[in-house]
């Protein structure tokens, strides 16, 4: 007997389910029986409605922000809702601050929803922790209706009946008994806690229609019966999550594959609370660079604010998200909002994982990057600029100038905006730093102190102090003394930048400036007499 998981609006009504507990139970066993097939995705829905529900027990990883995306996407575009709800019943669990962290995520990326904290909604509350009323009225409804049981087993009942279990060799899945009115009685008498369980009907097959991974199924005999209110009376997420999507009209269930398990016991609970069941879609987790491991801390920068705090932008994020196990064709990378909204859907979703590249991510973010006009840039490096104590909150014009001069100078090299810090500290400091690797190679020749002296002098006459009368000069300078122009310019760039590689080398000497770059000469010939042998 086999039970065909469909898309909710497509789907005939549950039957009844009959108040007295037996015959309930008996009601869902046949309810097993009935088939229905399901049809493609259709072009037609009047409306579909996603969702995301995050738990905030810390940072917003970029799998999960992945998940969100599709889900988001999806329900832009058929025209639909996408709701944000927060699952926090897990107060144990709970960060303060990752709630906050999870909405300033989502504006960053400019996925708006439709509903939830901050929006509102006509099927709020949109935090768990609220929603406690409606749990209450679905487990009373399940209770009274023969599906669910009080367990008053014991850990060390549980932990006996495991280790039974575990000698015969068999997988162990609990099996509980609902208790008598007199053991009921009993157990309260005592003050012994009870949890709910739901009683899995066996004998049974589950299968689900997914419209990513294709027909999944379970054996109702290999489920054990499930736990949906802890004795402490927290619901648990199989149970609350399909109380949650069905209130809140949830027509395409988008989530990470390790939910996959729970879908076969959330549809028990969507049938017998007399829900309509929506469509499911199991989307595969992001494996670890170059590996088939899940993503993982130890991965290094999974979180998304780490990407905000370098100065990723939001459309390459997008962009790079979508693209992990999603494709439009053989050829096309780049894709703006628009077109995602446009030509996403989860038909061309793979069923496989797909590797986190931080290498395409780069790559995308410079292609990005290429795009936005020189104002814009400049704008966005000046708060990291302040973080690093390079300039102050006020930025005068002459200020802003050099800023933009430093961003047009690094050009393509600049891939995020973090980058003007480790490319461009220079000329922003007094203090020069030297690469030892750099010093090494280009400075730790012989020649190169009085070679210095010479271009010190030549830097003191070239007028104008730009960059093409400086081309020209060291040009000159490099035929008279019948040096070779790589000769020239890496000991001086090394001596006035302290690295190695950079932009042009006239676009630094000019932004430095005369006396900045004569200095700095100054102050590299010192260290090299002082690093000289006595």
């Amino acid at each position: 007997m086999i039970e065909d998981v469909g898309r909710r609006a497509l789907l005939h009504p549950s039957p009844p389910v009959d108040t007295s507990g037996e015959t309930a139970y008996r009601k869902l066993n046949s309810f097993l029986d009935k088939r229905f097939r399901p049809r493609p995705l259709p072009s037609d829905i009047m409306s579909v409605r996603t969702r995301f529900a995050p738990s905030p027990t810390g940072y917003l990883h970029i799998g999960g922000v992945r998940t969100a995306l599709f889900n988001w996407l999806l329900a832009r575009h058929y025209g639909g809702q996408f709701v944000l709800r927060i699952d926090d019943t897990d107060q144990e669990r709970h960060v303060e601050k990752a709630v906050g962290m999870i909405l300033d995520g989502f504006r960053w990326m400019g996925m708006d929803w439709d509903e939830g904290p901050e929006v509102g909604g006509s099927v709020g509350p949109y935090y768990q922790s609220q929603r406690g009323e409606k749990y209450k009225a679905a487990a009373d409804k399940l209770v009274a209706s023969g599906h669910v049981y009080r367990d008053y087993s014991t850990d060390v009942e549980r932990a006996a009946g495991k280790k039974a279990a575990d000698e015969a060799r068999v997988a162990y899945r609990f099996r509980g008994t609902p208790p008598t009115p007199d053991e009921m009685a009993r157990f309260d008498a005592e003050g012994r806690p009870y949890a709910l369980r739901f009683q899995v009907p066996l004998g049974r097959t589950v299968v689900i229609h997914d419209l990513i991974k294709g027909d999944v199924e379970q054996k109702t005999d290999e489920m054990g019966d499930f736990v949906i209110v802890r004795a402490g009376g927290q619901p648990l997420y199989n149970f609350a999550s399909v109380v949650d999507d069905a209130d809140m009209a949830i027509t395409h269930v988008v989530r990470a594959e390790e939910h996959l398990t729970n879908t076969f016991s959330q549809i028990l609970v969507f049938q017998a609370l007399e829900y309509e069941l929506p469509a499911f879609a199991h989307v595969p987790y992001v494996a670890a660079p170059g590996s088939r491991k899940k993503l993982s801390k130890r991965d290094g920068a999974v979180g998304l604010d780490t990407y905000m705090g370098q100065g990723y932008l939001p459309a390459a994020m997008m962009n790079y998200l979508a693209r992990i196990g999603w494709s439009f064709d053989a050829t096309q990378e780049i894709f703006t909002r628009s077109e995602l909204i446009e030509k996403f859907s989860l038909e061309r979703v793979n069923s496989s994982p797909a590797s986190h590249d931080p290498d395409k991510l780069f790559w995308i973010q410079g292609e990005w990057m290429k795009t936005l006009p020189l104002a814009e840039k400049v704008d966005a490096v000046i708060p990291f600029l302040r973080d690093a104590g390079l300039v102050g909150e006020e930025i005068h014009l002459n200020q802003k100038r050099k800023i933009a001069a430093v961003v047009s100078a690094l050009g393509d090299r600049l891939k995020t905006y973090s980058d003007i810090i480790t490319l461009g500290r220079y000329f922003f400091t007094e203090t020069l730093t030297h690469d030892p690797d750099a010093v090494k190679k280009r400075l730790k020749k012989p020649g190169v102190p009085d070679l210095l002296r010479k271009l010190d002098l030549l830097l003191a006459t070239v007028e104008p102090y730009e960059i093409a009368t400086l081309e020209t000069a060291m040009h000159q300078f490099a035929e008279t003394n019948a040096i070779k122009m790589g000769d020239v310019v890496n000991p001086l760039r090394v001596a006035t930048t302290g690295q190695g590689v950079g932009p042009g080398l006239y676009d630094c000497l000019e932004i430095l400036g005369r006396e900045s770059c004569r200095a700095r000469i100054a102050g590299t010939l010192a260290m090299l007499e002082e690093a000289r042998p006595a």
